[in-house]
């Protein structure tokens, strides 16, 4: 395998970039060669040469990208989920091929997010951590997640995280997804109803709880 000149763009944010920062960089420095863009530094130089960008957070604006093509980048990989914030018909318009990572850097974290939501909202955490501040025990009661509906929409990555982790808490799976799902994973997770947008409606009205797990484009916009 050759080895590639690659550029390395970490977050604008730089508590971001930790510790997705150190782990990419070691990755990649194994197979090709790589630097790290110095936001601080002229920008246009440090693209010369370079064949392959590594863009953590997908942040790279519409000029870099510009500077980027003009100096012969024929790869850009953005670490991200979605793609609403990344310049993509800039990118593909320069003649840059464009990939991402949807549900690799995220799945975990939003499934148990989720859950913790969903836990919050059925023991009324807010409201019985303020009645035990006052002094006042068992109260509100709340409600267990054993048994209860959970209607997941966009049966990707974090969707499947999340259905794993429902099923474990003893709730029923009800899900949505435009394309359909490997078999494999739908023998694991054993959803008791798998469907399409059109079964939208119904899911919405049969669940406890509703989990949206889509990326943001036009056709997803204020679903």
């Amino acid at each position: 395998m050759r080895r590639l000149s690659t550029l390395f763009a970490p977050h604008p944010v730089p508590e971001l970039g930790t510790p997705w920062r150190h782990d990419i960089v070691a990755a990649v420095c194994e197979h090709h060669d790589i630097r790290v863009f110095d936001r601080d530094r002229p920008a246009e130089p440090q693209f010369e040469g370079i064949e392959v960008i590594v863009d953590l957070g997908g942040m790279l604006s519409g000029e870099l990208i510009d500077m980027a093509a003009r100096a012969g980048v024929k790869f850009l990989q953005a670490q991200t989920n979605g793609l609403d914030h990344v310049e993509v018909d800039r990118i593909r318009d320069a003649g840059m091929m464009l990939a991402h990572c949807p549900g690799e850097l995220s799945s975990v974290a939003l499934a148990e997010s989720a859950m913790m939501f969903m836990l919050n909202l059925a023991h009324l955490y807010g409201e019985a951590s303020r009645t035990f501040a006052a002094g006042r025990c068992y109260f509100p009661a709340g409600r267990e997640l054993d048994g209860r509906s959970l209607g997941i929409v966009g049966f990707g990555a974090s969707g499947q995280q999340l259905a794993h982790r429902a099923k474990a808490f003893g709730m029923r799976i009800l899900a949505i997804d435009i394309r359909p799902i490997e078999q494999k994973i739908l023998d694991e997770i054993q959803p008791e109803f798998l469907g399409g947008p059109e079964d939208l409606d119904r899911v919405v009205a049969e669940c406890d709880f509703l989990s949206v797990h889509l990326h943001l484009t036009v056709e997803t916009r204020h679903i």
